[in-house]
């Protein structure tokens, strides 16, 4: 090499390493909004996911069993409740949750009590982690769990303020149609 400034192989200049870290910044938070505008379309212009009805029947669902289907390519649950499920709920403490009541929540109107549910004993959720939405799994006494990254949700979807989460697993428009049978997508 020619010139006064001869460099090593391997070697950047702090120049160029700075501008290798700026570009690797803006890239990543680049991808973070699109994965986060991607998980989450209905944010903008929709309090809550609705649409492209889906009947689902409870008459096989039994207490403690966790139904998942796919919605809006997505993953959504029915989770039939005991009793003790139910009474678990009032046991958890605004100090323990991050949305007790869940004021700040993505869900309708209907679901906005203390089990997140039109029927206590029904409970119906997007089954994606508010974090980065991996695919949370029902963790037998303990409720909803993250692989990723650990957050856990009670069996109303309300986050531990412990984790990453930062909100309560979403609620989609469902209702319904009759005893045995609700339709994901529709207002009640």
């Amino acid at each position: 090499m020619t010139g006064d400034h001869e460099m090593k192989p391997g070697h950047l200049s702090k120049q160029r390493r700075a501008l290798v870290a700026a570009v690797l910044s803006a890239a990543t938070a680049a991808a973070s909004a699109a994965i986060r505008i991607s998980i989450w379309p209905w944010k903008g212009d929709k309090p809550y996911p609705q649409g492209d009805p889906l009947p689902v029947d409870l008459s096989t669902l039994p207490e403690g069993k966790l139904l998942t289907l796919n919605w809006q390519d997505k993953p959504v649950w029915v989770l039939r409740r005991s009793a003790a499920d139910l009474a678990t709920l009032s046991k958890k403490t605004a100090i323990e949750l991050t949305d007790a009541e869940s004021k700040e929540s993505v869900q309708p109107a209907t679901c906005r009590n203390p089990h997140r549910s039109i029927r206590p004993e029904i409970f119906v959720a997007m089954g994606l982690c508010t974090h980065q939405g991996c695919i949370p799994y029902l963790s037998e006494g303990k409720g909803f769990i993250c692989p990723c990254h650990a957050s856990q949700y009670d069996l109303a979807g309300r986050v531990f303020d412990d984790g990453p989460a930062p909100a309560n697993l979403v609620i989609p428009a469902y209702r319904f149609a009759s005893d045995q049978q609700l339709v994901i997508g529709e207002d009640a």
